[in-house]
């Protein structure tokens, strides 16, 4: 699908179908439904929520992407490997024909193609140094005869870094929210509200992508992704912010989600379109 076309369905689609609100607040329910989730094709889907606790802006909704990764391929793409271009979701997801794009990690706003912490594609390596505080690492494209699953989440304090390079073909690392056992970290950093992406993965294997706009600090959407049910494990901060990037384009169902707000730095809930990334994830079907 073309980009002026995919612009034009997604209108029509917002036109008859609630998506994001820029605006106050709505009501929520005392506790969060997790149930009655759309099916957007086999193996993955989606459901929006309010959150347990009502942000002082925006609609306060957890958005939630789940997927089966044995039903779906994951690849990774960074500008430096391509022609050094960043560009946003829309382009991103034309050129590769992806169902989903979104955020791989954070980047380095000095050196804007290069991501934050480690990042390779293949035999492409964005940037080979691995920081030591970032302790989780999006896993994705496992290597023939390793008999992982499509993307994983790994904890560096709980797997062998030297063995796993070896397993999958992608990797970004990222901040870690919740470990390996579960267990909710207590970020010590100053206290943040933003928009942000998580994604993490739960009991079952499922893979899960967890999106607001309205701004929370990270310890609190740390205590909502305990709340949810199926044992979240291993969840991994990837952005925040107006960066923060999530489409979806699965069988007519556009789902385009922007960030805006961080504390002190972006505080505007104005941002309306999706900012030029350098380096994306892509989900396509297996």
């Amino acid at each position: 699908m073309s980009q002026v076309l995919r612009f034009f369905v997604c209108i029509l689609i917002l036109l008859c179908i609630p998506s994001c609100s820029f605006g106050q607040p709505k009501e929520q329910q005392s506790t969060p439904d997790y149930t009655n989730w759309t099916t957007l094709t086999k193996g993955m889907e989606y459901r929006e929520i309010d959150a347990p606790v009502k942000s002082f802006i925006g609609d306060s909704k957890l958005s939630i992407l789940r997927m089966d990764p044995a039903m779906f391929r994951f690849d990774l793409f960074a500008a430096t490997q391509y022609d050094s271009v960043a560009k946003d979701l829309y382009t991103w997801a034309d050129t590769f024909d992806l169902l989903v794009a979104f955020n791989a990690g954070m980047y380095n706003l000095g050196r804007p193609l290069q991501s934050r912490a480690y990042l390779q594609s293949g035999n492409h390596i964005n940037n080979g140094k691995l920081l030591e505080n970032f302790n989780l690492m999006l896993a994705l494209g496992p290597k023939p005869g390793s008999n992982r699953s499509n993307i994983e989440v790994l904890d560096l304090t709980c797997s062998n870094w030297e063995q796993e390079k070896n397993n999958f073909s992608g990797f970004a690392q990222g901040l870690r929210m919740i470990d390996c056992n579960a267990s909710p970290m207590n970020w010590q950093k100053k206290v943040q509200s933003c928009s942000m992406l998580v994604a993490a993965e739960d009991e079952k294997g499922w893979f899960y992508l967890i999106f607001t706009r309205s701004p929370y600090t990270h310890n609190q959407m740390i205590g909502f992704l305990k709340q949810m049910p199926g044992g979240i494990h291993d969840a991994i901060y990837l952005e925040g912010g107006p960066e923060t990037s999530l489409l979806i384009d699965v069988n007519g169902h556009c789902i385009e989600k922007v960030g805006s707000w961080v504390s002190t730095t972006w505080e505007r809930d104005d941002n309306n379109h999706f900012w030029r990334l350098p380096n994306v994830v892509g989900i396509r079907k297996q």
